[in-house]
């Protein structure tokens, strides 16, 4: 199945779950008046809201470049998994006011059968559609589907967490509010995680040590061991990455051969790694001339 296709069955399938999970950890958390199942609720729906995002940012990422946008609408993906970062917080804030405010007004809640029901299947549920989600991103590469991911394991932790608590001390009346604020911080470093994981590609990170070995390799083999390749920066836009980079040539060069062998090594790179480069050429004698050495 295309790649693509595959992820938007992640996305719909999380929304159609996570609404149903939803209703019914609010109907327990009403029935025991739990404010950590409530929170766990809210998470969950979340959920569905950030997949929606999901799909919106995979639909416009997918979008051809033109001319307001020359090199696509990749990044439309990392500003989707940001959104959901950002709504990850604002949950997290929210419950751990509100589990603060239970504390402070000994407010206890009343669990049932069904509060132990329903974290046992969120668990499972939710760790199921996480474990999807990571396959489909590691298929398409989608930071934003990873994100959505991270946020199902959160959830599948966070509930996990609650049945713990659960089983170990119902009876203590300021276990919900303890849960709440341990389910809010275990929300707030979800947010955290998916913030950084699309903040630093749209900062601008340096390509790998694998990506630079790969890069230098073509070099030699096309122009051989003593081709110096420096100075390299990597700019991606979802699929589409542009590097650009300088490599030293020898100076007796002339200027049509020094051209010919960037735009050769610019082929290579093109239909063999599928990257777009830009190549800055220099001789090989100003590397001698920096070190105070005879030219070669």
């Amino acid at each position: 199945m295309d790649g693509t296709k595959l992820a938007g069955i992640a996305g719909m399938s999380s929304i159609v779950g996570n609404v149903l999970l939803a209703g019914a950890k609010i109907y327990v958390a009403v029935s025991c008046r739990s404010s950590a199942i409530m929170a766990d609720a809210w998470h969950t729906l979340s959920d569905s809201l950030t997949s929606i995002i999901f799909l919106v940012g995979l639909k416009v990422s997918g979008k051809k470049a033109d001319t307001l946008h020359p090199y696509g609408h990749g990044r439309a993906e990392l500003i989707a998994a940001i959104i959901i970062g950002v709504l990850l917080a604002v949950v997290a804030l929210n419950f751990t006011t509100d589990g603060i405010n239970r504390l402070l007004h000994h407010r206890p809640a009343e669990y049932g059968v069904s509060a132990y029901v329903i974290m046992i299947v969120t668990v499972v549920v939710k760790e199921a559609m996480a474990q999807f989600a990571f396959f489909c991103a590691r298929k398409n590469d989608l930071k934003s589907l990873k994100a959505d991911g991270i946020h199902h394991r959160s959830d599948a932790l966070s509930s996990l967490v609650i049945l713990i608590g659960l089983a170990f001390g119902g009876g203590f009346w300021w276990l919900d509010g303890v849960l709440s604020i341990l389910v809010s911080l275990m929300i707030l470093y979800s947010s955290v995680e998916v913030l950084r994981s699309a903040v630093n590609p749209l900062l601008g990170e340096p390509p790998s040590d694998d990506l630079t070995e790969k890069v230098e390799d073509i070099c030699h083999r096309l122009a051989g061991e003593t081709v110096e390749a420096h100075h390299f920066h990597l700019h991606t836009y979802g699929e589409h990455r542009e590097l650009t980079f300088h490599i030293r040539l020898p100076g007796d060069w002339s200027l049509f051969r020094a051209h010919a062998m960037a735009e050769l090594i610019q082929y290579e790179l093109k239909h063999g790694m599928g990257i777009d480069a830009t190549i800055h050429t220099e001789p090989l004698k100003l590397l001698a001339v920096e070190k105070n050495e005879p030219a070669r």
